[in-house]
């Protein structure tokens, strides 16, 4: 128990260093050795994000993330980077938005409103914004206030211009009716007595963060926004004395913090004009006949495409539209990303289930598929690898589809499609249900397959769907299942995939520059090996006529690779990669068959057998899960 104790000591103290009580005096002290204390609500939120830290990423340095995002400079902010995919761009433009507002532009007044489909991550963007309320460092306000307002306010308009010079900081905003009130009646106006306090946030508690869900149309109370009068006290005091007032409404409790409104356009239009004056005058109503209060907090919405285009046709509503700066949150459409959102959310389960190598990845790629929009172009399946920057080799060449032209086509992808929410509940399905306590790609293929037919959508969508899975996702598999068995089954493939890699560097570049090569054992100088290059660009269907352009590609590119100071191996170039790959797949293919086959093996056949199962397990396979994956590689791959 020592430690436990030590720990609640440690944090009691460290909390009441924190805790402040004062005056004004003291606290303006305070201000002039740290003008940050009166920073307003979009500054905090600004700097909470950035003092985490980021990394600004070039793409002219990384070659995959210049493939995806074209030339341009991209900033991972680590305040996102363990709880958000795929969506850096839409990141930067919330972070953006902060930056602007902290600088008290016009985004200082506006609503910050994200839209986009289910399960695409609005809300835990929201949640995470309001936790990091909630850790960040106490504010200081006035004691007693139910604004918790800003200390300054307390500084009469024809002094605010000399405190601001002498303080080196901006005054803004008026004290709420109820600290006037108490200003006047307890502190006969002697504003620098009056008391000071650090407060800190929280979300159960409603302090600095409020709420609006979605209210039934025919109980719209404003009450919930702004407050209300207590009944009890109109027998005891007059009706706009300030004592009467309950200032518990979201834009009360949300001041100098948050105020979120989930699923904003369920809510009558009638129920937002609030937002109005909350965005562009910074103030809100008082309940009953008080004057207006000042606001300061960032307002959040979101809500879902549907909703925004409803509302948005109705040019009744203009006046809130021109108070909102819209960014939409996309599914993500990048399969690496898409991957880590699911690992992400496995690993904070209690689920012990064994997962074999490539499950997510199968099912991750059914959710971004289904996202894509067709392309005349390209297939969905190769759209999907150029999304994830990989290099296409297709019809005898890398194919040169701008990924910008996919995009301009295509400007509302990712809108769409099956959710995230959708294919964890389908892992959670499959890992429910397994007997022997581990998932491969064939059971969570089947799994998907189960529910989609159980989807409510139209025919047509559920038939494209499913073709995804049993067509176009399966086939991909079978490929990467076959490279994979492969590799576990040839010993030391990597070595002879370098070997192969050189020699084949070696024969492009000479022929490529018209030299010869000298062989490394007679030292006599030979013609490039045209037999050898092409009996490994045919296995990606690189014509003879197109073997030219392709050994320059590749000596350009390695040449460009190291001039950079990158490393060359086989893998360095994803069409030779892959060529080489299906070389030695070939080369082993009956082996590989007969292995995976044969019941009966004699005592050679069982030890490379052993091997294989053996490497495949220091590749992520379980017991289990490596004779399910090779009894269906013997069943569904190499067949005659």
């Amino acid at each position: 128990m020592t430690q436990l104790e030590d720990l609640i000591n440690k944090d009691r103290q460290e909390r009441k260093k924190e805790m402040f009580e004062g005056t004004l005096l003291d606290y303006l002290a305070l201000l002039q050795a740290d003008k940050s204390l009166c920073m307003l609500a979009h500054q905090r939120m600004h700097e909470l994000i950035v003092n985490r830290g980021l990394e600004v990423v070039s793409t002219e340095d990384h070659p995959r993330l210049r493939r995806i995002y074209g030339h341009t400079v991209l900033k991972k902010y680590n305040f996102f980077k363990d709880e958000f995919f795929g969506i850096d761009k839409t990141l930067m433009k919330i972070v953006g938005y902060f930056h602007a507002a902290a600088m008290r532009g016009e985004e200082a007044r506006q609503v910050l409103y994200l839209v986009g489909p289910v399960g695409a991550g609005k809300s835990s963007i929201m949640e995470a914004l309001k936790k990091a309320l909630e850790i960040s460092p106490p504010i200081y306000a006035l004691k007693g206030c139910p604004m918790r307002e800003e200390p300054l306010h307390l500084i009469p308009k024809h002094l605010r211009a000399e405190f601001e010079e002498l303080l080196q900081v901006q005054i803004e905003g008026d004290l709420c009716p109820v600290c006037r009130y108490r200003l006047k009646e307890e502190y006969n106006n002697e504003y620098e007595h009056f008391p000071v306090e650090t407060v800190d946030f929280s979300i159960r508690s409603r302090k600095g963060v409020g709420v609006v869900p979605p209210v039934d149309p025919n109980n719209q109370d404003t009450s919930v926004l702004i407050g209300s009068v207590d009944i009890s006290k109109i027998d005891l005091y007059s009706e706009d004395d300030p004592r009467v007032l309950s200032l518990n409404g979201a834009f009360n409790v949300g001041n100098r913090g948050i105020v979120e409104f989930i699923e904003v356009f369920k809510n009558e239009v009638e129920y937002l004009h609030t937002m109005i004056t909350a965005t562009q005058e910074k103030s809100v109503p008082a309940p009953g006949k008080g004057s207006m209060i000042y606001f300061d907090g960032i307002i959040l919405a979101h809500s879902n495409e549907a909703e925004w285009n409803k509302f948005k046709a109705d040019h009744t509503n203009e006046a809130i539209l021109d108070r909102i700066v819209k960014i939409e949150v996309p599914y993500c459409l990048e399969l690496n990303e898409e991957i880590k959102i699911y690992n992400k959310i496995i690993n904070k389960s209690q689920f012990k289930t064994h997962i074999a190598p490539h499950t997510i990845q199968v099912a991750s790629m059914f959710a971004i598929l289904t996202r894509l929009t067709p392309s005349p172009k390209v297939d969905p399946l190769t759209k999907l690898k150029i999304y994830n920057g990989e290099e296409i080799v297709e019809k005898g060449a890398t194919k040169k589809v701008d990924i910008l032209e996919l995009r301009e086509e295509a400007q509302r992808e990712g809108m769409s499609g099956i959710s995230t929410r959708f294919i964890m509940k389908a892992l959670d399905s499959a890992m429910t249900e397994s007997e022997h306590g581990c998932i491969n790609p064939i059971s969570v293929l089947e799994t998907l397959v189960k529910s989609v037919k159980e989807l409510t959508i139209g025919d047509a969508d559920k038939k494209r769907y499913l073709n995804f899975l049993q067509d176009t996702i399966k086939k991909e598999y079978h490929n990467i299942l076959e490279k994979e068995v492969t590799k576990a089954f040839i010993h030391g493939y990597r070595e002879q995939a370098e070997e192969l890699f050189n020699n084949y560097l070696d024969h492009a570049e000479a022929y490529v520059n018209k030299t010869k090569i000298k062989d490394s054992n007679t030292g006599e100088e030979l013609e490039p090996d045209e037999s050898f290059m092409r009996s490994i660009e045919e296995q990606i269907n690189i014509t003879q006529s197109a073997a030219g352009g392709f050994r320059q590609d590749i000596t350009s590119y390695m040449f460009f690779v190291m001039r950079g100071g990158g490393k060359i191996d086989y893998e360095s170039y994803e069409p030779l990669k892959e060529a080489i790959e299906k070389k030695l797949t070939t080369s082993v293919k009956e082996l590989s068959r007969v292995i995976t086959r044969s019941k009966v093996r004699d005592k050679e056949q069982n030890v490379k057998y052993g091997a294989m199962v053996e490497e495949m397990k220091k590749n992520g396979y379980c017991e289990q899960c490596c004779n399910v994956i090779l009894k269906y590689a013997a069943n569904n791959l190499w067949k005659d």
